[in-house]
């Protein structure tokens, strides 16, 4: 047996009850506390739509980002910020949970819709790196005016970066006449390395012949 209060709460006011025990742990993830303030947000909008509260009581909830950042001592601006993380697909945010993307450039990728992200992870699993924040900013203009192609993600992904390993790289674009259409980069990539195995094996036998006569 344990000692307990019982509070009558309705569906949002429990939500932010469950946010508010939560958030104040030692060690949060980004992706928890995107998904918290999200939550905690749409209680306190439905809370606003009630018509038993006061004007005043209404005027208080006009701004729920920058409430929500009071109780947790973080700008309004940095609450939407968190916010933003929702629209990452999972296993982008993954990364930012790891600490392999940082907070700005993962706010940047959250504009791109579903299939870019998925080309952006193809990309930087190919090219062994992650999008620098000058990097994000651009694929998130060029998303908004709908010129994001994956192409374009590949070739951005492609430049030569301080945290990126030395590698050989090339142009989807020049690649595609040699695989066929429905090929992904992934299944390029696992061609490519196949080919190169097979052709080094044969230079193998031919210098073993060699050697041998």
């Amino acid at each position: 047996e344990v000692p307990a209060l019982i509070y009558s709460l309705d569906r949002n006011a429990a939500a932010i009850a469950v946010v508010d025990s939560n958030i104040h742990r030692e060690r949060i993830l980004p992706s928890e506390k995107a998904f918290s303030y999200k939550m905690k947000m749409e209680a306190l909008k439905a809370q606003g739509k009630r018509t038993d509260l006061t004007l005043s009581q209404l005027a208080t909830k006009s701004d729920t980002a920058a409430e929500i950042g009071k109780t947790q001592g973080e700008s309004r601006d940095q609450v939407f910020r968190y916010i933003r993380l929702t629209n990452l697909i999972p296993a982008l945010l993954q990364k930012v949970d790891e600490g392999a993307i940082a907070l700005s450039p993962a706010v940047e990728l959250s504009y791109l819709s579903e299939e870019q992200q998925n080309i952006l992870l193809d990309a930087m699993s190919l090219n062994d790196c992650t999008p620098s924040h000058a990097q994000s900013i651009r694929m998130k203009k060029s998303a908004q005016q709908g010129t994001l192609s994956s192409d374009s993600i590949h070739e951005i992904m492609s430049e030569e970066k301080a945290n990126q390993i030395e590698h050989i790289s090339f142009k989807v674009r020049d690649l595609r006449a040699f695989f066929p259409k429905h090929y992904n980069q992934k299944q390029m990539t696992d061609t490519i390395l196949k080919l190169l195995y097979d052709y080094n094996r044969k230079l193998e036998r031919k210098r073993n012949s060699r050697d041998e006569r």
